[in-house]
């Protein structure tokens, strides 16, 4: 009551006979888009420090940007969750209260640059909020309804560059547009690398017809140590990809390579890779134009790459459940060996792969499922180097149990009750990893011819080596935990014994002294538990012998002590090791002119 014996009237007051429902969910929904809108606003903050790391050589600042921006997401929605329970106090979970809440906060984003991103945050705090288990559309946007590319009308905005006659006339005012801070190591040789690269692609293609224009996307993207500039070479009748990587030396800006070819460039936007930043108004302009360059590509690994990864993992659960519409095939056991830690299944006709962590790990195992999900997480923010595959967490999702074949059932109900339960003709996954699917190594050296799986052979030990360089020593290099990709790339997908090389303890084996100690199974001299012996790594390489042989040719020094203490060094120094996401061969030498 007021003071002269009125009703009072909160508008934060959830009452349900006056108007004070309708004000207390507008100023509940005007929250959440204050909370978004703040959320965009440090991620975008964050992506632009890049431009200055690459300038100032800041490789080390460049990590620290890519796991803090990824951390912001959960923060934003822990946050306005606490919020809002606080503002809301017992009628927190007031179901019809949300969704008037959820119709006020869909008209005041109307019109709002990428908004399926902004439905995405609302349905993260409500399902946080429940615990929703499957979908409840009534307090939440359904990600089948969200497309993030539906609402996209106008195409992204480029820097248009014309050929006046001279290809080399057209780079040097693309390249001369750049605004960085750094000076050119030799401007005039980049120049004409980038039109000679052009020119010698077009010939082995055999479009020899002229270059009409070059169109690039206005931002800049960095990744870790490199700049790239993105577009797309256009000429009569024909449109290619175009990427430009940048190195910054201490003698300058120079061009490191240039990429033509939509397999390198899918590569570079794989999900393998860190996360780009690149300072966009409008993401999905830019996600409909990658698209077009590479077809293959799923959208949500473009949003992920892009930074976007809830948005990301939003559109993967969307790609999903369309296929399921259609589908006539049913889940089933992912080829290859089945894992001691993970119950591994697929759906033939859709290219993910499903994991979830069992109830018990048998022998030899000794990690807990706690560790299991610290490594994961530790994987989500680390540098990939290209060789660790982007895993997206899903919990209390919701699937018709007919869709699962009977022995999967079996297995996922025995193994994995703690996580896996029957609800009336569903099952429930409270907890479950999705990630692209990849033929496993062992399987895939098997089926190939010999000269494919010998550069097999080689790519995995160079898995080894770039994992090695950022700090990451795989663990269990059985070859069933390595899977090669459509491009032919070895990538680790089996994360349980994964942990940093500066943790471990590399040691040379031990001369047994006589031969009862040599006949042992066990070791007879004393094994720390961060111990590792690279010389027995060979024991876990099932090659043949020419596998072997092609394998100690070109990498026998990784299973030294040596090769992996010096590395150790390095890392303690604060040297930062890149592994560029494109091939070496095609990669301008530092120095070389």
């Amino acid at each position: 009551m007021t003071e002269s014996g009125a009703p009072s009237h909160d508008p934060l007051s959830p009452t349900r006979n006056g108007g004070a429902e309708p004000a207390l969910a507008a100023a509940c929904a005007r929250h959440i888009v204050a909370a978004f809108a703040n959320y965009n606003a440090d991620f975008r903050a964050i992506t632009r420090r890049a431009p200055g790391r690459f300038d100032q050589r800041d490789l080390v600042g460049s990590q620290r940007d890519a796991a803090e921006r990824i951390d912001l997401y959960d923060r934003a929605v822990k946050s306005a969750v606490a919020q809002l329970e606080l503002k809301l106090g017992e009628h927190a979970l007031d179901r019809p209260l949300w969704q008037a809440i959820r119709n006020e906060f869909a008209a005041a984003i109307t019109g709002v640059p990428d908004n399926e991103f902004t439905k995405t945050f609302f349905s993260s705090i409500t399902r946080r909020l429940f615990r929703t288990v499957g979908v409840a559309p009534e307090i939440e946007f359904v990600a089948t309804d969200l497309d993030p590319l539906a609402s996209v009308t106008s195409d992204i905005i480029f820097d248009t560059y014309t050929n006046r006659g001279a290809l080399s006339l057209l780079v040097e005012d693309m390249l001369d547009e750049l605004r960085l801070q750094s000076r050119w190591r030799d401007f005039d040789h980049s120049v004409q690398h980038v039109a000679n690269e052009i020119e010698r692609h077009h010939g082995q293609s055999g479009e020899r017809r002229a270059v009409q224009r070059i169109e690039l996307i206005k931002p800049v993207f960095y990744q870790i140590g490199r700049a790239y500039l993105v577009g797309r070479v256009i000429g009569r009748g024909y449109v290619r990809p175009l990427v430009i990587a940048l190195k910054n030396t201490e003698r300058g800006i120079l061009v490191d390579t240039v990429m033509l070819n939509v397999d390198d460039v899918s590569i570079l936007f794989g999900f393998t890779r860190s996360y780009f930043h690149v300072d966009l108004d409008r993401v999905g302009e830019t996600v409909v134009f990658l698209k077009q360059l590479m077809p293959r590509k799923p959208v949500s690994e473009l949003f992920t790459v892009l930074g976007r990864a809830k948005q990301g993992k939003t559109e993967r659960f969307r790609e999903l459940m369309r296929h399921l519409a259609t589908a006539t095939d049913r889940f089933v056991h992912a080829p290859g060996e089945r894992g001691l830690v993970m119950v591994c299944f697929t759906l033939p006709s859709f290219d993910i792969v499903f994991k979830v962590i069992r109830d018990r790990f048998p022998y030899p195992k000794s990690v807990l499922r706690e560790d299991v999900l610290a490594k994961y997480h530790f994987v989500f923010k680390h540098d990939r180097a290209g060789r660790l595959v982007d895993a997206q967490e899903f919990k209390r999702l919701r699937f018709r149990r007919a869709l699962f074949a009977p022995e999967l059932i079996e297995e996922l109900l025995s193994e994995t009750a703690n996580t896996v339960h029957v609800e009336g003709d569903d099952l429930i996954f409270d907890h479950l990893y999705i990630e692209r699917r990849m033929t496993p190594l062992n399987l895939y050296l098997r089926q190939v011819p010999a000269e494919v799986a010998e550069r097999a052979v080689i790519d995995y030990g160079q898995a080894i080596r770039d994992l090695a360089y950022t700090n990451i020593f795989a663990g269990d290099l059985l070859l069933k935990n390595f899977g090669v990709t459509r491009h032919g790339r070895v990538i680790f997908y089996d994360y349980d014994e994964l942990c940093q090389v500066s943790d471990c303890r590399f040691r040379d084996l031990p001369q047994a002294q006589n031969d009862e100690d040599e006949m042992r199974g066990e070791p007879w001299f004393y094994v720390g538990d961060n111990d590792v012996f690279p010389e027995t790594f060979a024991k876990f390489l099932a090659f043949d012998e020419a596998q072997l042989a092609t394998f100690m040719r070109v990498h026998g020094d990784i299973l030294t002590a040596d090769f992996w203490r010096q590395l150790q060094t390095r890392i303690a120094e604060g040297e930062v090791l890149e592994v560029l996401p494109y091939s070496h061969h095609r990669v301008r030498v530092a120095g070389s002119h």
